[in-house]
């Protein structure tokens, strides 16, 4: 997240006007992890994961950002996947096909249905938590990720 995506009061936030006076927003180099996803994600991998990442950057040198910030913040390894060309969030995650995805509500950019959006054909198990909240609540485990109430 942006260095200042903690903030008191966050449902009454006008988040048009806030992303225009914060300018971290769209400093993706300089973003932070959520409370502790870091030492959640190695708990994961440890368990057998094998954790994919997915940015909504489409720019190179955004993507290049997010990288570095994967890497500086020593997140797992983990491949960087982004959308290319004319596809869309959700084809990412058809193409990818992964047994869990967990996203956020992206509440900053008008919400996130990708649940409806996922073939149910897929038979992906689908995240979503709040956004800013992070993963910190979600199992140790990777297979009790399968249990969490959608």
């Amino acid at each position: 997240m942006h260095k200042t995506g903690i903030v008191p009061n966050r449902g009454k936030i006008d988040w048009d006007k806030f992303a225009k006076k914060d300018s971290s927003i769209h400093d993706y180099g300089s973003y932070v992890p959520i409370k502790n996803a870091v030492k959640k994600l190695k708990k994961w991998e440890e368990g057998g994961t094998e954790i994919l990442y997915l940015t909504s950057r489409t720019n190179p040198e955004e993507i290049q950002q997010i990288k570095n910030v994967l890497k500086k913040h020593n997140f797992p390894k983990g491949e960087l996947l982004f959308v290319k060309g004319v596809e869309k969030y959700k084809d990412v995650i058809e193409r990818i096909r992964p047994d869990i995805f967990i996203d956020d509500n992206c509440e900053s950019i008008g919400g996130n249905d990708i649940k409806g959006q996922i073939s149910q054909k897929l038979d992906i198990k689908i995240i979503i938590v709040k956004e800013f909240e992070g993963i910190d609540d979600l199992p140790d485990k990777p297979s009790k990720l399968f249990e969490v109430k959608a």
